[in-house]
């Protein structure tokens, strides 16, 4: 199906339509969660498509929040290629179909191109045929159940995907999220973030949360968890020139972290982070 849409570019827009809100792919042909195998995860905050490599990009190729852009689907076929590798993918700042994005879903679109059979899209803030801010869910693994939660803030438009995989007794739940910038929201919306996370053993947050971790863990109502981070040097923002650690994947201490790093893939102004994780071996005889 993508291929069929890079065609359709062509003519640079296709027909306007009424853009999509949220949605995901049939699990028909998802196959089972395989809970012998260790876990490849990777968040990535895309930036619409937009490959930003210079702060002067945030005001040469702002037009390109609101207008479509040729290179724009050959970035996303670059991110594509990054995806394949991995099982689970948390994706942030994606459009749902709207005039910037050609009206492509572009949770969709990674999705197929990837090769990864589920995916969901999470609209957050609907401004129209303008732009369809979204998060994005793609997995090689059926989930047990998916739900789409809203995160309180003082501006609406953040959000957090929720996917339960393995036991529904003792399910492995994946947390992915994009905070608000503010420290006073995320507060807020990561005190929402614990009390759906309160009850599971096994649990990973995933996403861009605009902070470090440090603070994260210590000055919000995550201290109240023991979750893990990743180390402090993991700096993903700017791609560019990376000296901040804004995005993340926290683990419980029950995942084995076998590997963990920040990716060196400068397609928007954030790098992509990846961790394997495998669970651990009472969790495995259960099945």
């Amino acid at each position: 199906m993508y291929r069929h849409i890079r065609k359709q570019l062509d003519g640079l827009l296709r027909p306007a339509r009424e853009p999509r809100g949220s949605c995901s792919s049939g699990s028909e042909h998802v196959p089972e969660f395989e809970v012998h195998r260790h876990i490849r995860l990777l968040t990535f905050n895309i930036q619409v498509g937009i490959n930003t490599s210079s702060y002067r990009h945030y005001l040469t190729r702002s037009w390109q929040h609101f207008l479509p852009h040729r290179n724009r689907i050959e970035n996303l076929d670059r991110i594509a290629t990054l995806l394949r590798n991995y099982d689970v993918v948390a994706l942030q700042e994606c459009d749902g179909g709207s005039l910037r994005s050609a009206y492509i879903n572009q949770v969709q679109y990674l999705a197929e191109a990837a090769g990864i059979p589920y995916w969901y899209q999470q609209l957050n803030r609907n401004l129209g045929q303008i732009a369809q801010h979204s998060n994005g869910l793609l997995s090689r693994y059926r989930p047990l159940d998916v739900t789409e939660h809203k995160l309180p803030g003082l501006i609406p438009g953040r959000g957090a995907i929720i996917a339960r995989y393995g036991s529904e007794d003792d399910p492995l739940v994946l947390v992915m999220m994009h905070l608000s910038l503010s420290r006073a929201a995320q507060q807020r919306q990561l005190g929402y973030i614990r009390e759906l996370i309160g009850d599971y053993q096994h649990v990973v947050l995933m996403g861009d949360m605009n902070n470090h971790a440090e603070e994260l863990l210590t000055q919000t109502p995550l201290k109240e968890t023991n979750l893990i981070p990743l180390p402090d040097t993991a700096h993903s923002f700017p791609s560019w020139r990376p000296e901040k650690a804004l995005d993340h994947i926290l683990v419980s201490p029950s995942l084995e972290i076998r590997r963990s790093e920040v990716v060196s893939y400068p397609m928007s102004d954030h790098l992509p982070i990846a961790m394997d994780v495998a669970l651990p071996k009472g969790y495995l005889e259960t099945f």
